[in-house]
């Protein structure tokens, strides 16, 4: 299990205008929907939201797409943290948990993520992301290619957005 700090209002908006993201009964729909314009199949995977916490559960088919859903839902406006209780499925087909409760943030990682976690700040661009953290600007497509498909392009990125950073290869 995980517990991830998030950005409430930095995020993309997925509610309507007649749904609004900050009520104790904020409809769940629009989140499975979210994760099927970002390729990623909802099935089987459950939400509860409370306010501006998103809690997931269910099994996904690997640890990448566990981290992508934790990404892209915490990166909804609205949404401050996310309770990860999300189970992965060896290859076995048995659901494994791994990990302690952690927050994840700026600079911190749940122990059984395969990548780090940056939160984009004003003027960051991923080449000046990926030169702080790699000494590189020309690795910038590592990070965007560890987002998609949360990210549809390297050059647009926001402040408040957290991003996955795989470790360097």
């Amino acid at each position: 299990m995980g517990l991830f700090s998030f950005v409430k209002d930095a995020g993309a908006a997925i509610f309507g205008a007649d749904e609004d993201p900050t009520k104790m009964d904020a409809p769940v729909k629009p989140f499975a929907s979210h994760l099927r314009d970002h390729n990623i199949n909802p099935e089987g995977i459950y939400f509860e939201r409370k306010g501006s916490h998103l809690k997931i559960e269910g099994e996904v088919p690997d640890q990448d797409t566990k981290e992508q859903v934790v990404m892209i839902l915490g990166n909804v406006n609205g949404i401050e943290t996310v309770e990860d209780l999300m189970v992965v499925a060896n290859a076995a087909g048995v659901s494994t948990t791994a990990g302690a409760p952690a927050t994840a943030g700026a600079d911190a990682t749940p122990e059984d993520w395969q990548a780090d976690t940056y939160t984009v700040q004003p003027g960051d661009t991923l080449g000046a992301i990926a030169q702080k953290l790699y000494g590189s600007a020309g690795k910038y497509m590592v990070i965007f290619e560890a987002n998609t498909p949360m990210l549809k392009d390297p050059n647009k990125i926001y402040p408040g957005q957290v991003l996955r950073i795989p470790a360097e290869s």
